[in-house]
């Protein structure tokens, strides 16, 4: 008994063209991350190259708390600036994981600050200056944006 389904084979030409699109990406990216081509969406280079300056800046510290929740302090003051509960702020939470995990490949502790910054054209960027990683806030929703940008006017005393 014969089905339509017994020939599994997959027509050459989408093969071929799956391949090509395969075998170009990867090309593009090593190209890339060689450096013959060039990036051309560093949010650092773009905002110079706009002459974007920062206007607003805050050295924060991030700590865990025995209940699960992560303290957000002045860097400079120690004043606390937000506590974020357990099971809330997954965006910061993740952020924060990220820069905090290179950290760690890196064994660099928590001594330094990191460095939150808005920029004049309503960006948001969050600098770690020991290990040269930036996360950029902006581009991920309303919300996200907002969650941080209430650390850049939280007490300082």
């Amino acid at each position: 008994m014969s089905h339509a389904h017994d020939d599994p084979t997959v027509p050459r030409s989408a093969l071929i063209g799956v391949a090509v699109l395969l075998v170009g990406t990867m090309a593009v990216t090593g190209m890339v991350s060689t450096g013959l081509l060039p990036r051309s969406a560093v949010p650092a280079a773009s905002r110079a190259a706009q002459n974007v300056a920062p206007v607003q800046e805050r050295a924060l510290r991030f700590s865990d708390r025995a209940d699960g929740a992560v303290v957000v302090s002045d860097a400079t003051s120690g004043a606390e600036v937000s506590v974020i509960g357990f099971g809330e702020g997954g965006f910061v939470r993740a952020t924060m994981r990220r820069l905090a995990r290179v950290r760690a490949a890196e064994g660099i502790g928590a001594e330094q600050p990191f460095i939150l910054t808005r920029f004049d054209n309503g960006a948001l960027s969050l600098r770690d200056p020991a290990t040269g990683r930036t996360a950029e806030i902006y581009g991920f929703g309303v919300d996200h944006v907002a969650a941080f940008a209430a650390m850049l006017e939280g007490p300082t005393a």
